[in-house]
């Protein structure tokens, strides 16, 4: 799909349920994918994918530095929602980059050197190798500056169709979403790429 496209198909998507626009874009694909980090209301996005169709490999770059309750809440929903989870995880483990560096404060010139190995190398080696042509992620506007630039569909930076389903949804949407699902949510996260919640996670850009 082209960019000159997007605005046209953003208008009719716009209020369609996420079901309905995840369904319409894997007929426009061949290689759909989608990535989570499990932060909170990513639920949402993995029930319904994996409620149109539960086969869509489920990327999850693991930086190593989640809170043990994160990881409770990634087992639990890829056992309920029975999620194909492909899992990718950083060359080095979190412990040896605890000596090495730890987590470095956003100003030190070392956190692009840390974001780089915990989240973005990981990422790109998942990307590669599945070469994806439509990309699911739960973005939504109002997260960051950036992401109130983008809309329903965009394009990533090498071409990638990207789909947010709940693009224009609010927390209390998500919330009555949930609930209607009897989903749990998971508030105790920790993204040491971001360290401030409006900071962009590097991914997007």
């Amino acid at each position: 799909m082209s960019e000159d496209q997007l605005p046209k198909w953003n208008a009719q998507l716009k209020g369609i349920p996420p079901q309905e626009i995840i369904a319409w874009a894997i007929r426009h694909g061949n290689k759909p994918v989608v990535t989570t980090n499990f932060r909170p209301y990513e639920v949402a996005i993995l029930h319904a994918v994996a409620d149109v169709d539960p086969d869509i490999p489920i990327i999850w770059c693991d930086t190593g530095y989640n809170t043990p309750n994160t990881y409770r809440h990634a087992e639990t929903l890829i056992s309920r929602l029975v999620l194909n989870v492909q899992l990718y995880v950083p060359a080095q483990t979190s412990a040896h980059r605890d000596v090495v560096m730890g987590i470095p404060d956003i100003d030190d010139p070392l956190h692009k050197v840390f974001t780089e190995q915990v989240k973005l190398e990981p990422f790109k080696r998942a990307m590669k190798e599945h070469q994806p042509d439509v990309w699911f992620t739960n973005l939504r506007k109002g997260q960051t500056a950036l992401r109130d630039s983008l809309d329903i569909l965009s394009l990533s930076k090498d071409g990638v169709l990207k789909v947010s389903p709940f693009f224009y949804w609010s927390d209390t949407q998500l919330d009555s979403y949930l609930e209607k699902y009897q989903l749990p949510n998971e508030h105790n996260y920790f993204d040491p790429t971001k360290v401030l919640a409006n900071r962009e996670c590097g991914l997007h850009t």
